[in-house]
This record gives structure tokens, C-alpha cells and sequence, in this order.
């Protein structure tokens, strides 16, 4: 993420104060997607008292973790300090819950040891195989019997399919009602994606240490995977 980091960190400043009002327009399958990532914390069988946020931006996901497992501490990390200046003020009645930490995830060890990291809508900012150094950056945070649950966005495995999964995206959030203005905000922050084929990352998964590797929902380029450390 070394050459990407700089252009993600701009652009996502720069959009911050609006990202989460165009969340539910710009993510068709918007329930379904976070309610999968809920459901495998919810159905996790070791207790999940420490959770990091990877790529935790506005506090959104952060939110809905504590909405369903309202006993643990959520750590959100995020290489833009003016998305976590939102998260701030999100739990500013909830400081005994949450923790924030401004950084690259890509780039620097991560602390832990956690219960589950978590992480939606960032990992695809990771250039290439850097995702697999992220994998094992994660693997080495959990502790044993610990999950990682990864909500994002993926590349099409031919450029068929990747031109399928972008007309499909701009077909159903035209049809969502996004005005022009939001599309192109949403285009110029995907100058920072970095996308790369499901299959790539699962493989990329296992050979970081994970086991139980699924993916557990997909929805075009929309898809939700885990893994699990050993015990």
C-alpha cells in the first residue's frame, strides 16, 4: 500500500464530513453485506471482548459491532485522521467502548492481541499481494481461536466479468436514486482502489496461517470472507 497511501489518505479526507450519508446508496446490497459480517461475530463460539476496526473510517462498522456485542471494546484505526475525527464525535457519549489509533495498517505492526479484527470497505486499497503481508499482519494480531472478518469489495477474475460488475453497480445505484454529484465523489475515491480477485485473496488467506477460510456472502464485487486462527 506504500504508493497508494498517500492518494487514499487525501481522498478520503477530503470526503469525509459526507462519506456516511451515501453509504446505503452506493452499497445495493448494504444489508445484507454488514448483516453477514455481524452474523459471524454473532455465531462465533469464543467470547469476543477485544475487536479492532481495521480501516475503521467514520466509525460505521465500529458501531454496528458494539450494536450487537455491546460488552466488548472496539480499537478503530485509520490512516485519515479526518475520518476518525467523525468517529470521535460518533461515540463521544461512548468513550469507555471505543479507542483510536491514526495509521497505516499496511504499513505498521499491528498491536493486539485481539478477538476479532474487522475490517469493510478498505483491504481493497492494498495494492497487489501487499494484501497478503495485511493477512499476516492480522494473523499475528489474533489471539488463538481468534477471527478475522473481511467485508469488501472485489476484482472481477476476467475483465468480462469486472466490466459486468461495474455496469451492474452503476445500473442499481442510478436506480437507488444517487444523484451525479455523489456518483462522482464515489468514482474519484475509487482512484485508490487497488482490487484483486476473490480467489487470490482467499489462497492469500490460508497461506498467512488462517484456517475454516470461506467466503460466506457475495453479491457481485460485494463479498464477505473469514478465517479463523488455530486454536
Amino acid at each position: 500500500m506504500a504508493d497508494n497511501s498517500f492518494l487514499t489518505q487525501t481522498l478520503f479526507n477530503k470526503h469525509a464530513s459526507h462519506y456516511d450519508q451515501t453509504r446505503r446508496l452506493l452499497i445495493p446490497p448494504y444489508e445484507s453485506f454488514y448483516g453477514t459480517l455481524l452474523q459471524l461475530l454473532l455465531n462465533h463460539p469464543k467470547p469476543l471482548q477485544k475487536v479492532l476496526d481495521m480501516g475503521a473510517g467514520t466509525g460505521l462498522l465500529a458501531e454496528m459491532v458494539l450494536s450487537v456485542l455491546p460488552d466488548a471494546h472496539v480499537t478503530l484505526l485509520d490512516i485519515s485522521e479526518e475520518m476518525l475525527a467523525i468517529s470521535r464525535q460518533r461515540f463521544a457519549n461512548q468513550p469507555q467502548s471505543v479507542s483510536f489509533q491514526v495509521g497505516d495498517y499496511a504499513q505498521t505492526p499491528l498491536a493486539g492481541p485481539y478477538d476479532a479484527i474487522v475490517s469493510a470497505l478498505s483491504i481493497h486499497h492494498v495494492e497487489g499481494e501487499g494484501k497478503l503481508q495485511v493477512f499476516r499482519q492480522c494473523w499475528q494480531a489474533l489471539c488463538e481461536g481468534g477471527i478475522f472478518i473481511n467485508a469488501d469489495q472485489v476484482l472481477g477474475s476476467q475483465p468480462a466479468v469486472e466490466e459486468h460488475y461495474r455496469k451492474n453497480w452503476l445500473q442499481r445505484v442510478r436506480q437507488a436514486g444517487v444523484s451525479e454529484e455523489t456518483l462522482a465523489a464515489a468514482q474519484e475515491r475509487m482512484l485508490a482502489d487497488r482490487m484483486s480477485p476473490l480467489e487470490d485473496q482467499l489462497t492469500w488467506m490460508q497461506e498467512a496461517g488462517f484456517v475454516d477460510v470461506h467466503c460466506w456472502f457475495k453479491d457481485f464485487s460485494f463479498v464477505v470472507y473469514s478465517g479463523s486462527k488455530p486454536l
